[in-house]
């Protein structure tokens, strides 16, 4: 996983990782949950992927607009 650049300074979001259909995103808080195209949806991944790299906005897009539509939570 990369470390989340976290540009605001305030963050929920610890690392990520992306792939082709889908991205990881680790909490702070250790859990990491899998996103991927079938059920966030393509525009969704895509999006967080830009803002992942760009390290900031994800943890607040997530919980705007993202919500609960994760393909699982990992650990």
């Amino acid at each position: 996983m990369i470390r989340y650049k976290n540009l605001s300074g305030d963050s929920g979001v610890y690392a990520f990782e992306t792939g082709s259909d889908f991205i990881k995103v680790q909490f702070k808080g250790g859990a990491t949950y899998l996103y991927n195209y079938i059920v966030t949806g393509i525009n969704h991944i895509e999006t967080m992927k830009r803002m992942a790299i760009n390290g900031r906005g994800l943890s607040a897009y997530i919980s705007t607009y993202v919500k609960n539509k994760y393909a699982s939570k990992l650990r």
